[in-house]
C-alpha cells in the first residue's frame, strides 16, 4: 500500500495497558452510549466481559465531548522489562475504549495522528533538543506510525501470518515485530514508540517542530519508509535484515555515523574485525559524554545508564548459566563459551553458539540474544566475550563487552542529537541516516 492511499490526517488507536481490573479518572465529560460521564471509574473483567456500572460489554468506548478532554489511567506500566520498569498514572486526551484481550481487560487511546506525535516526541526525549533534531524526530516517528498502521491493514487482509519464529533441535531464530499488536495499530512502549499522552508537558519546541513538518514522511518511491530508530548505534549503522525479517529496505544501509561517510565502514562481519572494532572507540556522532546533549535525548530513568557507547558486564558463572535457563527454559548446564556465529554489518550478532556441558543451542536474532543475557535487555548484540578462571575448563567468569544502545537500524538518537547540536538541518540528519529516501508531504493537519 503506497502514499497515495493517504488523503487526511488519520487518526492511530494506541494500546495503553491491559490488566483484569482499570481504575481511570474522566477528567472532563465523556459520553458513552449518548449518556454523559465523569469523575473517578472502574471496570472489572466478569467471565470475559468488561463489567461498568454493573452492566457487562464486550466493548467499552468513552467518547471526548471536545478536543481537550482527557483522561488519566492508573498504574501504566513505562519501561516493559526494562532495568528501569515501574508503574505510573498517565493522562491522555482523545477516546478511551476498552476490550477484552488474552483474558485481560486492553485499554486504547484512539487519537490523531498529530497529537499523538506531540506525545511521543516528548516522551522519547527532552523537549530542550535542538529544534532541528525535534523535527527530524517528527519526520521519523510519523513515518514508522504511518508504515505500521499499513502494515496492519495489509496484515488483516492477508491470511498468511507473519512468521516470527523458527526453531529447529539445534536453533532458535526469534524477532519481535508487527504481528505482537492485532487490536490496535502500535503499544505504548518502548517496543514501538514510547507515549505518555499529555503525563510530560508538550514543550513549546516540540509543538513547533510538529507544526513545521506537520504532514511529512519519508518515503523510498511509493513506500512509507519504516523508519526504525535507536538510542545509540555504537558508531556504525545497522541493516533491517540483521535485526528482523530477512527483507533488505534499501534506506536502511550499513554506515559510519560521521559526516562525510563516504568511506565505507569496515567489514564488522569478519570477527576479527568486530572485536578490534568493539574494543576500541572510533570517532561519531554519537560517540560523546556531552551532558548537555544527552540530557536533551535521555529522559531522567534513561539518564540512569551511564555508558552506552561503550560498555561492560561481568557475569559469574552460576548468573549466566541461571540467565539463560531461566530466559530460553533450557538446562545448558555450565556455560563452557559464548560463540558469535555470524554478526550484522555493524557488528550486531544475530546468531549466538551456546555452548554448556549439557546442551549446545544457536540463538537469534538480535533482540534474542539480547534478552537472554540479560535481567532486563543488554544493550545490544553488538559484544565479544572473554572468558577467564578456567577450571577443569570451565570459565567462571564472562566479560562482555560491546557497543551501542539497541538495535542500532536507522537513525541514531544520540548521534543526530550531536548533529542538531553542530548545526546540521533536519533534512540533513534525516538523508545521513537514511540513505536515498525523499522527505514527502504526505496531508496537512486538522485545523
Amino acid at each position: 500500500m503506497g502514499i497515495s492511499k493517504i488523503t487526511a490526517e488519520p487518526n492511530v488507536s494506541v494500546g495503553i495497558v491491559s490488566a483484569s481490573k482499570l481504575c481511570f479518572s474522566l477528567n472532563h465529560v465523556y459520553s458513552v452510549n449518548g449518556v454523559a460521564c465523569s469523575g473517578k471509574q472502574k471496570v472489572e473483567l466478569a467471565e470475559g466481559r468488561i463489567l461498568w456500572q454493573n452492566k457487562t460489554y464486550d466493548t467499552l468506548v468513552f467518547k471526548p465531548i471536545d478536543a481537550q478532554s482527557s483522561f488519566t489511567l492508573e498504574d501504566v506500566t513505562i519501561g516493559v522489562n526494562f532495568h528501569w520498569e515501574r508503574k505510573e498514572a498517565q493522562t491522555f486526551l482523545g477516546k478511551l475504549r476498552f476490550v477484552v484481550e488474552n483474558g485481560k481487560i486492553c485499554a486504547i487511546n484512539e487519537l490523531p495522528v498529530e497529537t499523538y506525535l506531540t506525545s511521543v516526541i516528548s516522551s522519547e526525549m527532552r523537549a530542550t533538543s535542538s529544534l532541528e533534531l525535534l523535527k527530524a524526530h517528527a519526520v521519523i516517528s510519523r513515518s514508522w506510525l504511518l508504515a505500521q498502521m499499513q502494515q496492519r491493514k495489509a496484515s488483516e487482509s492477508n491470511a498468511e501470518a507473519l512468521v516470527s519464529f523458527v526453531k529447529t533441535d539445534d536453533e532458535i531464530i526469534r524477532w519481535y515485530d508487527r504481528e505482537d499488536h492485532k487490536l490496535f495499530d502500535v503499544c505504548a512502549d518502548d517496543h514501538c514508540q514510547r507515549y505518555q499522552g499529555i503525563t510530560k508537558a508538550a514543550n513549546k519546541h516540540v509543538v513547533e517542530a510538529i507544526k513545521q513538518t506537520a504532514g511529512e514522511i519519508l518515503t523510498s518511491g511509493d513506500e512509507i519508509c519504516d523508519a526504525r530508530y535507536s538510542k545509540c548505534c555504537g558508531g556504525a549503522i545497522e541493516e533491517f535484515q540483521y535485526c528482523w525479517e530477512n527483507i533488505r529496505k534499501p534506506y536502511l544501509v550499513a554506515l559510519p555515523d560521521v559526516l562525510p561517510d563516504e568511506k565505507p565502514l569496515p567489514d564488522l562481519t569478519d570477527e576479527a574485525i568486530a572485536r578490534k572494532w568493539i574494543l576500541s572507540k572510533p570517532e561519531a556522532f554519537c560517540n560523546t559524554n556531552n551532558k548537555k546533549v544527552l540530557s536533551q535525548v535521555l529522559n531522567d530513568f534513561d539518564q540512569e545508564t551511564t555508558d552506552f557507547y561503550r560498555w561492560e558486564q561481568i557475569y559469574s558463572q552460576a548468573e549466566v548459566k541461571q540467565l539463560l535457563e531461566e530466559k530460553i527454559g533450557v538446562d545448558f548446564g555450565d556455560i563452557l563459551d559464548l560463540i558469535p556465529l555470524e554478526r550484522g554489518k555493524s557488528g550486531r550478532i544475530f546468531r549466538l553458539k551456546i555452548v554448556g556441558t549439557k546442551r549446545t543451542l544457536i540463538i537469534g536474532k538480535e533482540l534474542e540474544i539480547r534478552r537472554a543475557l540479560s535481567k532486563s535487555h543488554l544493550y545490544s548484540s553488538a559484544f565479544v566475550v572473554e572468558r577467564a578462571d578456567l577450571k577443569d575448563n570451565v570459565p567462571q567468569t564472562f566479560t562482555i563487552k560491546g557497543a551501542g544502545w539497541g538495535h542500532g537500524v536507522g537513525l541514531c538518537q544520540i548521534g543526530a542529537a550531536m548533529m542538531g547540536e553542530q548545526g546540521y538541518r533536519y533534512d540533513q540528519i534525516l538523508l545521513h541516516y537514511y540513505k536515498g529516501a525523499d522527505i514527502t508531504k504526505a496531508y496537512e493537519r486538522r485545523s
